[in-house]
């Protein structure tokens, strides 16, 4: 990831706990498993998430709300380390915080998206801070109708996933219209993404997502199929 960090006070004192804290709690065992877990995407130190949350409050505990310059700076910062504990403190840092950035933090959500990218990180990136990015400002709804056809699978993966929280706010068409864009992807992340996004609007509209699949079965992988109508 090229560096370029905003100064930010507050990332400086967040990351000098983190640093400090996060490694007390480090378990080699568990984060060889880890790391196995998630076909050696990153090196981990072992934290478990009940323990990982717990220091982070640590971390955490005293310091002012950040505004954008200041996510920016710990998230990327956070993204530089290696360990893959540090980028899931970056995520949860950025859902509690989304509210506070403008739409002029999405490139800053696609560097993380597409630097170390594993489902880990990018499912939480896309349904906890692209959606609410997109939904505070619905010019962004250009920028997914870029991203869905992006050439790196996971800034597709994160168009087709950002409405997953929006329930009665779908917007349905565009939902559908990513997934026949994409349909013939060979990617299994691609094509268990298209299932998940329907199956997930299925519980607000399951007549829609069903009417939809019947029409577009000959289309759909089915992989994509099996997981849209796995509750219909």
């Amino acid at each position: 990831m090229t560096r370029t960090v905003p100064q930010s006070d507050l990332a400086d004192t967040v990351m000098e706990r983190l640093t400090a804290v996060y490694p007390t709690g480090a378990d080699a065992t568990r984060a060889v498993g880890a790391a196995a877990y998630m076909k050696g995407v990153a090196p981990f130190l072992g934290l478990c998430t009940p323990d990982r949350r717990a220091l982070s409050r640590t971390v955490v505990e005293g310091t002012p709300r950040p505004d954008e310059a200041d996510c920016t700076a710990i998230a990327v910062r956070c993204w530089e380390l290696p360990e893959r504990e540090y980028h899931y403190f970056a995520v949860d840092y950025l859902r509690r915080h989304v509210g506070r950035c403008s739409s002029g933090f999405l490139p800053v959500v696609r560097r993380l998206i597409i630097t170390v990218p594993w489902w880990d990180t990018v499912d939480a990136l896309a349904s906890h801070v692209v959606g609410p990015l997109v939904s505070a400002d619905p010019k962004l709804k250009s920028d997914m109708d870029a991203w869905i056809d992006d050439d790196n699978l996971w800034v597709a993966r994160t168009a087709l996933l950002h409405q997953l929280r929006y329930k009665d706010a779908t917007d349905a068409d565009r939902l559908f219209s990513y997934c026949l864009r994409r349909a013939d992807h060979p990617d299994f992340f691609i094509r268990k993404a298209i299932g998940w996004c329907l199956r997930e609007y299925a519980k607000t509209d399951p007549q829609a997502v069903r009417d939809f699949v019947d029409g577009a079965r000959d289309r759909l992988a089915p992989l994509s199929v099996r997981e849209a109508t796995k509750h219909l």
